[in-house]
């Protein structure tokens, strides 16, 4: 097994039975530079990112390039007052990926997925565990197999 996670994502990836593709393009500067190595729009680049709900209780939220979590409409969604993101050490230890790899395939825990509602509906490049290394497939497969919830909780950025 490699030591960036690939070979983790790679392989939850494949058992969830949904088509993607792996792309490997290396480390990117810029949502942009991402999106041209993938063949994508920058819309359709997704962040999975950490979010603390409380001590030892995360959650990955799926935000499409160009937007933001509204923390508002998620805390609403979650019936919770307090949320917050995890500091690099801690998102690795609750998922095995280092920040900029994250992604809910191969997670060390199966942490609830919230996926934004402007997700669904076409192909997305989500990260798959190492720095340049995504996978690509239809959103709506990648919510089906996460279980996600999908809801309104992104603005755009």
């Amino acid at each position: 097994m490699s030591d960036d996670g690939t070979d983790r994502a790679a392989a939850a990836l494949a058992a969830s039975g949904i088509e993607h593709t792996i792309t490997r393009h290396g480390r990117v500067g810029s949502l942009e530079e991402a999106a041209a190595a993938r063949g994508v729009q920058p819309s359709d680049i997704i962040k999975t990112l950490v979010v603390r709900r409380a001590q030892d209780d995360y959650l990955f939220v799926l935000v499409p390039g160009g937007r933001e979590i509204s923390w508002p409409k998620l805390r609403a969604l979650l019936g919770v007052n307090r949320m917050s993101m995890p500091d690099a050490a801690t998102a690795k230890a609750v998922t095995g990926y280092e920040r900029g790899t994250i992604t809910p395939f191969g997670s060390l825990t199966a942490w609830p997925v919230v996926a934004d509602a402007t997700v669904l509906g076409r192909v997305i490049s989500i990260g798959a565990g190492g720095h340049g290394v995504a996978a690509t497939a239809r959103a709506d497969d990648v919510v089906t197999a996460l279980g996600a919830e999908v809801a309104d909780v992104t603005d755009p950025a």
